[in-house]
């Protein structure tokens, strides 16, 4: 019964969901603090480091459907995606930790430093979300279940964007005791630790139950052409290329806004009088906006059956956008609307980010659908390419924005450099947000094109068995 209805027990979707809150430990802290980390902490001037986080991106190009083709081909007794959850988790810890672990080099030698940890890092996490991401396309021929575990999966990861948003600072300052470098070093190892352990959790709690057809051979060119011609799958994957662009600008702002914009603040509710130190009020503006994506991530399911999963993505992106761009007339003093303003754009963006993984599942069943050949790894892994090149172009953005505008690490900022500061926490991320919204307007795929394609493959893989 459970193959034919696809349904999943409840500590399979749970135990899946972990991977993604042991990914987002460090993703999170990447699109958070990693900009802020090599320019205040390490001393890498900002518009190097965004020209280091584009540059890397030209070996993932390479890496990243590599893997994907590597994770299809791969068959061992327990899958072709799960053995790598096993195999790569330790080393994606060590790695994660080295990359925040400031040796005492010259200028030149800190970024030769930063090339190689954050190259290194990057592949481990090529080589560990790629098969995990790929697994959710296998656990369930169900389209609906997949938007179910997708949920669970993006509740668990904006868990670890909690973990990461409620506890860094607090751990740096406490562990460091003065010494910011310390600070961040022991942080990251605790947050290493629990990434290794969640992916194990994973791996023994999950099973494979969708396989390739059985007379498909895999031939390389074959498979690229697949992948290129898919029109559902380039349209997402430009969609998300443009959505973490502007989920990744808005983020790395966030640290630069309220320690240089904002500073120390005063919000007074209900008639009582809440001091505000820039960190606090940069802690508590993450954290209550990751309390209601979950709450928008959560009602996913409920959006998707009223308004599709396409016009769900689109339009809630489009929304998050247009309210970030409003983000450039707010006052520092606003205390108060900057919180309100944060809670409705992170509810919108909820939706977003579960159903993006969701989508891409759909692609490789229409890839079958359409053709005959099922290559979920490289989907998947081309998709997570997609993201990476979106959350490094953020980052590369930043970066350059902050050295065009003439921002100085660690003293008190001109005009033109609060300027740069205010156009990336608001109008530059809201450009890629509403670029992202307009391309999902032309994506195939709705609701009732899915269950067809559902029926058509489950009656093909009925039909095969028969053989």
């Amino acid at each position: 019964m459970e193959k034919k209805a696809g349904q999943l027990k409840l500590i399979e979707k749970i135990g899946y969901s972990a991977g993604d809150t042991a990914s987002n430990l460090f993703f999170q802290t990447f699109m958070l603090f990693l900009m802020y980390f090599y320019t205040d902490v390490f001393g890498i001037p900002p518009a190097i480091v965004g020209t280091m986080f584009l540059v890397t991106r030209i070996w993932d190009a390479v890496t990243d459907p590599l893997m994907g083709m590597i994770a299809d081909r791969t068959n061992t007794r327990w899958g072709k995606f799960r053995p790598y959850l096993l195999w790569i988790a330790i080393p994606f810890g060590v790695i994660g930790f080295l990359m925040f672990t400031t040796p005492d080099f010259s200028v030149n030698g800190k970024i030769i430093y930063a090339y190689v940890t954050y190259i290194l890092m990057m592949m481990v996490y090529t080589a560990i979300n790629v098969p995990y991401s790929s697994l959710m396309g296998v656990m369930t021929p169900n389209s609906m279940q997949r938007t179910v575990l997708s949920t669970f999966r993006f509740v668990a990861a904006f868990i670890g964007a909690f973990i990461v948003q409620g506890t860094v600072m607090s751990m740096v300052k406490a562990f460091g005791e003065g010494r910011e470098t310390l600070g961040w070093q022991a942080a990251m190892g605790v947050l290493a630790a629990l990434a290794i352990l969640l992916f194990l959790f994973t791996f023994f709690t999950t099973k494979e139950r969708v396989h390739p057809p059985r007379e498909q051979k895999n031939i390389f060119s074959q498979d690229i052409k697949d992948l290129f011609t898919n029109k559902a799958w380039v349209l997402i994957a430009g969609a998300t290329v443009l959505q973490l662009a502007f989920i990744s600008i808005r983020n790395s702002a966030m640290v630069y806004y309220f320690k240089y914009y904002t500073q120390d603040q005063v919000l007074t509710l209900f008639g009582n009088t809440i001091n505000l130190p820039f960190d606090t009020f940069t802690s508590s503006f993450m954290m209550i906006g990751t309390a209601f994506t979950i709450l928008g991530a959560l009602l996913t399911k409920t959006f998707t059956k009223v308004l599709d999963k396409k016009n769900t993505y689109g339009g809630f992106m489009a929304a998050s956008a247009i309210l970030t761009g409003l983000f450039f007339l707010v006052k520092p003093e606003n205390v108060l609307l900057i919180y309100i303003m944060q809670i409705i754009t992170s509810f919108f963006l909820g939706p977003v980010s579960v159903l993006q993984w969701a989508m891409y599942t759909d692609t490789a069943d229409y890839g079958e659908w359409a053709k005959g050949r099922r290559s979920t790894g490289l989907i998947m892994s081309a998709s997570l390419f997609a993201l990476k090149l979106g959350l490094t172009l953020g980052g590369a953005i930043v970066g350059w924005i902050l050295g065009y505008y003439g921002f100085v690490a660690n003293q008190a900022q001109a005009a033109d450099a609060l300027l740069g500061i205010r156009l990336i926490m608001s109008i530059y991320p809201a450009v890629f947000g509403l670029l992202g919204s307009a391309l999902i307007y032309f994506y195939p795929l709705n609701n009732t094109m899915m269950i067809k394609i559902e029926k058509d493959l489950e009656a093909r893989r009925i039909e095969e068995e028969q053989d």
